[in-house]
This record gives C-alpha cells, sequence and structure tokens, in this order.
C-alpha cells in the first residue's frame, strides 16, 4: 500500500493569520509573543509619545527596555490615539482585514473607546475578540483592577509556594500574567479552527484569576476531597518522596525518586542501599509519613560529595536529577542550543542580543534559529499606512 503523500509546505502554522495587538506591559503581549512565534503577523498598537508602559520598565541597554523586548520580537509597531477620529479610522481600517484583536484594558475600557464586543462583533462579525483581565468580564470582581502579584495571592498560589511556617513568596516570573497569557493564546488558535466552520468570530474572556486557580495541579481537587487545606512545601512534592533539593558539598541539586525502584537505585547510587530496606522507607507512604527523617538521612550522604560527582552516580542509574542552575548556567546548556531555546536578534538599539526561541517544534515548520527585533514605537507606520491605501475594501 502506498505511503501517504506529505505536504512540503513548511511554513507557520499561523502564516497568514494578522493579529492587532493592543496589549501592554505583559499578559496580552506575552499572548501575541506566542502567536507571533507560530507565524501570526501581529501589528502592536501603542498609544503616542510613551508607547506600552513596559518601554519606560528596566533594565535598559541604550535607550531600548530589555523587559519590553522580552515579549515584543517578531512584532511591527503603530501608534494610534483611540480618542482621535484620524486614528480611529485607521484602526478600524486595520481591523478590516484582521483575523484577531487582543486586549488587556480592564472591563469596560474597550465600551468606552467605543470597541466593546457587542459593537466589533456586528462590524466584523469574523473578528475574533480576546480579552485578558485581572477578573475576567463578569463576577463581583470584574471593574477591579489586578496585577500578577494579585492574582498569585488570590488564587491560593502564593500560599503553596515557599517553606511551610514562612512568609508568603511570589513565584519568581510573572506567572499569574503568562499564564493567563498562554491560555488566551490556545483559546484564539481554538477560535481560528472553528472559524472555519462557521465563518464567525468569538469573544474569548479570561481572567488571570481564573487561569491561576486551572494551573494549581491536585490542589483544589486534594482540598475539596479531603478538607485538608494545601500548604507550602518548600522544594517537597506533596505527595512523593524524596522529589526535592538537596544540598551536595558545593551546590544545590534536585532529586526526583517517583516510585519504589526509583528510590531503590538512588539509595543504591548513594552507597547506601540499606536505606531502601527500611520498614520507615519501604513505600512512598511511609516515606511521606518520615519525609523529615529521610531529608536528614540524604542531606548527610549528599553533602560528603561535590554535586558533579553524585550527578554522574544518579544519572547512570537512571535517577531523575539535576544540578539547580542559574539562568547563565541554563543559557550555556548544549540542550538549550540543540532546541534552538536562546536565539539572536538584531536590533538598532541593543546590537546583537539574544531571546528566548519557540518551545512549539512542529514537523511541518521550518525551525528559526532567529528572531525580528522588538519594534521601536511607531517604526512601522509608513508601511502599514501604504498598506491601507493601496488595499482593496472589503466586500
Amino acid at each position: 500500500m502506498p505511503s501517504p503523500s506529505r505536504s512540503t509546505d513548511q511554513s507557520p502554522a499561523l502564516a497568514g493569520i494578522k493579529v492587532i495587538d493592543l496589549g501592554r506591559v505583559l499578559s496580552a503581549p506575552f499572548t501575541t509573543s506566542v502567536l507571533a512565534s507560530l507565524g501570526a503577523r501581529v501589528i502592536k498598537v501603542e498609544r503616542p509619545g510613551t508607547g506600552d508602559d513596559s518601554r519606560a520598565f528596566g533594565p535598559h541597554l541604550g535607550d531600548k527596555s530589555l523587559y519590553f523586548t522580552s515579549v515584543n520580537c517578531d512584532k511591527e509597531s503603530i501608534a494610534l490615539d483611540l480618542k482621535c477620529e484620524a486614528d480611529r479610522a485607521i484602526f478600524e481600517a486595520l481591523l478590516d482585514d484582521a483575523d484577531v484583536l487582543v486586549e488587556n484594558f480592564s472591563p469596560g475600557v474597550m465600551e468606552r473607546f467605543g470597541y466593546g464586543w457587542p459593537v466589533v462583533h456586528e462590524r466584523w462579525p469574523r473578528l475574533i475578540y480576546g480579552a485578558l483581565s485581572g477578573f475576567g468580564m463578569t463576577g463581583p470582581l470584574s471593574p477591579k483592577p489586578a496585577y500578577d502579584i494579585v492574582a498569585q495571592a488570590l488564587s491560593g498560589v502564593m500560599s503553596l509556594n515557599g517553606f511551610e511556617g514562612g512568609q508568603p513568596m511570589r513565584v519568581g516570573i510573572s506567572i499569574g500574567d503568562l499564564v493567563a497569557g498562554l491560555y488566551l493564546a490556545l483559546g484564539i488558535v481554538g477560535a481560528i479552527h472553528k472559524r472555519t466552520r462557521t465563518n464567525e468570530g468569538c469573544l474569548i474572556d479570561v481572567a488571570m484569576l481564573d487561569s491561576q486557580i486551572a494551573f494549581l495541579e491536585s490542589a483544589v481537587t486534594t482540598c475539596t476531597g479531603t478538607g485538608v487545606v494545601p500548604t507550602a512545601h518548600g522544594t517537597r512534592h506533596p505527595s512523593i518522596v524524596p522529589f526535592q533539593a538537596f544540598k551536595c558539598a558545593d551546590r544545590w541539586i534536585v532529586i526526583g525518586a517517583g516510585n519504589n525502584n526509583l528510590f531503590a537505585a538512588l539509595c543504591t547510587a548513594l552507597g547506601s542501599p540499606d536505606l531502601a530496606n527500611r520498614p520507615e522507607y519501604a513505600t512512598n507512604a511511609a516515606r511521606s509519613a518520615r519525609a523529615d527523617d529521610l531529608e536528614t538521612d540524604l542531606n548527610r550522604i549528599l553533602g560528603t560529595r561535590n554535586a558533579e560527582e553524585w550527578l554522574a552516580l544518579l544519572s547512570a542509574a537512571g535517577v531523575p536529577s539535576a544540578a539547580v542552575q542559574s539562568v547563565a548556567e541554563m543559557i550555556a546548556m548544549p540542550q538549550v542550543a540543540a532546541r534552538n531555546m536562546i536565539v539572536p536578534i538584531e536590533d538598532s538599539s541593543l546590537g546583537t542580543t539574544r531571546v528566548p526561541g519557540n518551545p512549539i517544534k512542529m514537523s511541518s515548520v521550518t525551525p528559526r534559529t532567529s528572531r525580528r527585533a522588538a519594534p521601536d514605537l511607531d517604526q512601522h507606520r509608513s508601511q502599514i499606512l501604504a498598506e491601507l491605501s493601496g488595499r482593496k475594501p472589503r466586500p
């Protein structure tokens, strides 16, 4: 039987999709950054004069924000004042042949501009409208502003982070923004697929709080099913032992012994096979009940050698383990280079610098080994206006 023919099309998955990005700071710009990495054309609409707030966030190299650069590569920029009739006309012309509109204003702001969902859907029925906010468009908290730390606090994330009995701890990256941005990107891709069947756009309403709740792993079901309120466990896993960070003679490593066989392999690699035979450590349930004692025993052993030595032994034994690395160490990893996860951009202000690559690898898409620089404010105005002036009106 002949094998099915394969397409030679190696273009990006979202090639031909046009996104108008009203996003500011992080959550919505991260959404559109994901869409751009998948091949969508993203036109960033910014305030005249100052642009996206994050252009002012440090650190800066020359006059360019590295924070802004991190989530705005591969985009175009035009500055428009949506209170100005001439600029509104340009904005509406952009929407005439756009596929997606993304914004993260507080609920009600787009309505005041005259671009709320009912108005937009009536005029541009195929347009997909992605709205991201702290609490979404419904519920008693809907009108309230929110930053990442608010979503982390209200969702319970901060109560699960850090060490038991310690002060609440924010996750070290803005996970409230980033997770919501990913959910919105996923929703947009789903809406694009559905539009192929219905020929109609839709509203996608994503809240940072909702997204954090959805990301709580087993914490919600544990709490509702057992009545036990989950708490922080430091680097430990709440139900698998040992699954945490340990201190070697020179640095920290992590070990994940997710079942009894791996625990036995761990003990043998550490030169203490008898540990696995102790009744108090024989099962995961037993180890969980004696987690403090086991941590003490393992730290005593691991503290006798450097991390590199232990990691070689653990790797040979098939025990999941790794050094706790700095960002600089991660960037230097051959594995990261092999996956094109740190790629260069050429920027007129920054020179050659490097940014994260695309983690979504597709066999049907030629992998990119570089990205386009984040745009200067209003950089693409002339090009965009020229396109609009030469375009035939949509029937």
